[in-house]
């Protein structure tokens, strides 16, 4: 009787050149196995595809919008010293994988950023980091009408469900008391109205310090804008949801 452990002696049969005991099994048996090939081939193709499109998923990059004045741009500072670079360098070492965007403008006031927040937008960041106001403050702006700016600024960068970090700024202490109450209070009101995080001084940690500032005192320095990152690359990292 013929079962499945004689098909090797068959085989073996076939390349001797003898003629197989059933031309039309061993068709059927040979088309089986092709049949039976092809599944594998195509089952590990799908896997491939499935678990290909699963890694690009993961390591999607995110696009981070910093938008600000000379404390994004790097005033004084190599491109690669300024914080846009080093915040990406920190992210990449928390195994996050982003492009951030250096949208800051030297001198530019909150009116000037709203004003080209629109095309800034067209990038479709996954994060806003809004960083103004500290030229409205040495300007002696007045605080009503940098509310208005900074209210429309994060409505704006909130459209389409984008997340948005606001880091606060703290007025400069020679305006006298009415204004430094009016002018400190915009940040967390409008944090707490939007109901986006806030990270409560951008300048945490460096203001003041002549070792962590270029010559004018105003501008971080190098290892200023490492004391920056390090402070509030954990708050960038909850706001990506990371």
């Amino acid at each position: 009787m013929d079962t499945v452990f004689s098909l090797p002696h068959r085989w073996a049969a076939r390349d001797k050149g003898a003629a197989p005991a059933s031309a039309g099994y061993g068709a059927s048996a040979a088309l089986f196995n092709g049949l039976r090939a092809f599944g594998v081939a195509m089952g590990v193709a799908a896997f491939a595809v499935v678990f290909l499109a699963s890694s690009l998923t993961l390591a999607k990059e995110k696009t981070i919008l910093a938008l600000g004045d000379s404390l994004i741009a790097g005033y004084g500072l190599a491109a690669q010293d300024g914080f846009t670079a080093r915040l990406e360098a920190g992210l990449r070492a928390q195994g996050v994988t982003a492009r951030v965007i250096n949208a800051g403008v030297s001198g530019d006031t909150s009116a000037g950023g709203l004003g080209r927040l629109d095309w800034l937008m067209s990038e479709n960041p996954d994060l806003v980091i809004v960083e103004l106001g500290a030229n409205d403050g040495l300007r002696g702006l007045d605080p009503a009408a940098t509310r208005r700016n900074m209210d429309a600024i994060l409505s704006r960068a909130k459209q389409g469900g984008t997340r948005v970090l606001l880091a606060g700024m703290l007025a400069p202490p020679n305006l006298g008391r009415e204004y430094t109450d009016a002018f400190n209070q915009i940040f967390p009101q409008l944090a707490e109205q939007h109901k986006v995080p806030l990270y409560p001084f951008f300048l945490d940690g460096v203001a003041a310090r002549p070792d962590l500032n270029l010559a004018d005192g105003i501008h971080p320095n190098e290892k200023g804008i490492k004391v920056i990152v390090e402070r509030i690359l954990p708050y960038v990292m909850r706001a990506l949801g990371e």
